[in-house]
């Protein structure tokens, strides 16, 4: 199975804590969504006829676009690529876009699932955040949307500056109340070159507390599971039967062509990406180039990569894979690492197969990168 990120590289305006790829203007869509077409296209050869499961339009906000416009990129994936009959089909959205008539408009299209970012229902986060949306926009979105959608995923974010736990477990009582199947929730980092790292600085607003993230992870694990929901990805949340197919497809290696500018792709050997810069993206698809960067995988990249994505799922990692496609000197390697974490309780083996602990999920990244060889 294959899937297909198509990025849309456009914002009403700049949240304070991203550091994605987007313009806030959008005099050039109508050239953009040509050559997101054309760039299909093109790399049409790529997937061969390895059967696309998945189609997801990420951003930037995929729900500025039009329906007709959202249509006509999916018929040309269709034309160019070999899709199954029932493909997933996301669409990243912002609550300020998510009028009734547009809901009711996206319910009679293709697209099958809803990724809505709330982030947060209190006015104080969300300005903090710079996000386009108010609370009551939020509340009344996700009201209508579940009338017409049952796949729906919410993004939540913890450990914002002074965010309670009180209004941390508010946020997420506010989703269970709507029936939502699905939550990707994240920490708020703070990134370089980001409006939320000037103002840190400048003492505008206070720093994020690690303590405090924390703190709200593990009442996101507790109350999540109390809901039923299974927590199968270090930042994601399902019901059985709700788990994102196009970003399982990722965790567990299957290969995805990303389209669109700074959009990555990935076949098992090597990694790709587009030049971030919607004019310099448009006017190299226009000339029929692919302002493509490819990099070839060793195996050690490659056995990294399984590392990385593998121990933030409740797949983990199996040895007995890395036994099969990689050889002996690497499961040494993995069990010699392993060792010390098993004696910190911060993974586990079962069947063969190493996972994080409860204790070790918050501390994942900095697990992996033990693993890795280098």
């Amino acid at each position: 199975m294959a899937g297909i990120y198509i990025h849309i590289p456009f914002c009403k305006q700049a949240c304070h804590y991203c550091d994605f790829h987007f313009s806030t203007s959008l005099a050039k869509k109508d050239r953009m969504i040509n050559a997101l077409q054309k760039e299909l296209q093109l790399r049409q050869a790529e997937l061969g006829n390895t059967m696309v499961e998945t189609i997801y339009f990420g951003g930037g906000t995929p729900s500025v676009l039009s329906l007709d416009e959202i249509n006509e990129i999916l018929q040309t994936v269709q034309q160019y690529y070999t899709v199954s009959e029932a493909p997933e089909i996301t669409l990243e959205a912002n609550p300020d876009d998510l009028t009734e008539a547009k809901i009711m408009e996206l319910s009679k299209s293709p697209i099958n699932r809803l990724s809505i970012g709330i982030q947060s229902f209190f006015e104080e986060h969300l300005i903090l955040m710079n996000r386009a949306h108010n609370s009551e926009e939020a509340k009344k979105c996700l009201a209508i949307a579940a009338q017409y959608f049952d796949n729906i995923t919410i993004d939540l974010i913890y450990g914002i500056p002074d965010m309670t736990m009180e209004e941390w477990k508010t946020n997420m009582e506010t989703v269970f109340s709507y029936g939502i199947n699905h939550i990707s929730s994240y920490a708020l980092t703070v990134e370089p070159k980001t409006a939320l790292e000037k103002f840190i600085r400048q003492g505008k607003y206070k720093d994020v507390s690690e303590e405090d993230s924390l703190a709200h992870f593990n009442v996101l694990v507790e109350e999540t599971q109390k809901q039923g929901f299974v927590h199968y990805e270090i930042s994601n949340f399902g019901k059985q039967d709700y788990f994102s197919k196009h970003n399982t497809s990722y965790w567990k290696g299957a290969s995805y062509v990303g389209i669109g500018p700074s959009a990555h792709s990935f076949q098992k050997e090597t990694r790709s990406w587009n030049v971030s810069n919607n004019a310099k993206y448009i006017k190299s698809i226009e000339e029929n180039k692919l302002p493509l960067t490819t990099e070839k995988l060793s195996k050690d990249d490659q056995y990294n990569e399984y590392i990385m994505t593998g121990l933030r799922t409740i797949w983990g990692i199996s040895l007995d894979y890395i036994q099969k496609e990689f050889g002996e000197n690497y499961v040494h390697h993995t069990k010699k690492i392993a060792k010390a974490h098993l004696e910190e309780k911060t993974i586990q083996v079962i069947e063969n197969t190493i996972k994080t602990t409860q204790k070790g999920k918050f501390l994942c990244d900095g697990i992996a990168a033990d693993f890795f060889k280098v």
